[in-house]
């Protein structure tokens, strides 16, 4: 009698990708943004060891000197250096825009999860609130606070600067997160946990909160640019940072106006990367976004 042996299959499981190199492969414009970013961040932090001047440092022998070996990409009315006060620069950039696109999008999604969830009049008050200051344009909002508050320095940042940039931001940021709020509220599991008898903070911290992370983040990081150009803009117009602080938007006001033809590398170049970090956010937000959407993710 002869033995039949059955034909052993194996599988092979495929390995799994990691997120990051993921992300990097599907979205290579939003690894690009990442990268301009991760650059900047590392200006910011080691300015002081890259940057091959001090930026408050005051050459009247070297004023408006052109781009040369010694000052790379020339050096403005004081004679400070340029890309000394560029690279300082990032330092205001980013700690203003990070700081004011987690205080708005962090308020804003907080509001919008509580409006969705309780509904009835509290959520008719709080889109009352909103819809006032959604009437108001974001630049005209933010100088109307910054007016208001005045400056008050903590830490080297202009605490009433951030509050000014994130207050626009919070009723965008409620509108997105409540309507996916709402959506979750409305499903049969969040009807079984309040038959259950479980509390309304455990429902909204358990069950609604981990399903709005994904448009909170991608708000979150898309805010970074527009808080970036919102305080170059501010300070542009003398109500952000104040001189000798270096900063983007303020290097292009005052004496870079007044020199702009016999010295454009005063505006070109702080113009630049004030572009650039908002076009690398604004390439990351997107490509995030196209990321974490379960519809189109790839």
């Amino acid at each position: 009698m002869s033995t039949v042996f059955a034909p052993t299959i194996t599988y092979k499981v495929p390995k799994r990708r990691h997120p990051v190199l993921h992300f990097m492969v599907h979205q290579p414009l939003g690894a690009a943004g990442l990268a301009v970013i991760v650059l900047m961040a590392f200006a910011a932090i080691f300015a002081p060891l890259i940057a091959p001047y001090d930026p408050l440092t005051v050459d009247y022998g070297a004023m408006l000197a052109t781009p040369s070996w010694e000052h790379w990409i020339g050096t403005d009315s004081f004679g400070r250096d340029v890309l000394s006060r560029i690279i300082y620069g990032s330092r205001t950039a980013l700690a203003v825009g990070f700081l004011a696109s987690f205080l708005g999008s962090t308020g804003g999604a907080v509001i919008g999860v509580v409006s969705a969830y309780f509904g009835g009049k509290i959520d008719m008050i709080i889109q009352g609130v909103m819809d006032v200051l959604l009437s108001f344009p974001i630049i005209v909002l933010a100088l109307a606070v910054v007016a208001m508050l005045g400056q008050n320095i903590v830490l080297g940042i202009d605490v009433n600067l951030v509050i000014a940039i994130a207050i626009p931001m919070l009723p965008r940021v409620e509108r997105v997160v409540r309507s996916s709020a709402l959506a979750i509220r409305e499903l049969p599991y969040i009807d079984a946990a309040r038959t259950a008898g479980f509390s309304h903070t455990r429902i909204i911290f358990r069950h609604i909160v981990p399903n709005v992370v994904a448009p909170y983040l991608i708000m979150l990081t898309a805010y970074v640019a527009q808080a970036i150009l919102s305080e170059a803009s501010l300070s542009f117009l003398g109500l952000g940072v104040t001189e000798p602080t270096p900063s983007w938007g303020l290097m292009l006001s005052g004496a870079a106006a007044d020199f702009y033809q016999q010295a454009p590398w005063m505006i070109v170049f702080p113009g630049v990367a004030i572009s650039l970090a908002v076009f690398a956010f604004n390439l990351f937000g997107d490509s995030l976004r196209d990321w974490l959407d379960p519809k189109i993710k790839i």
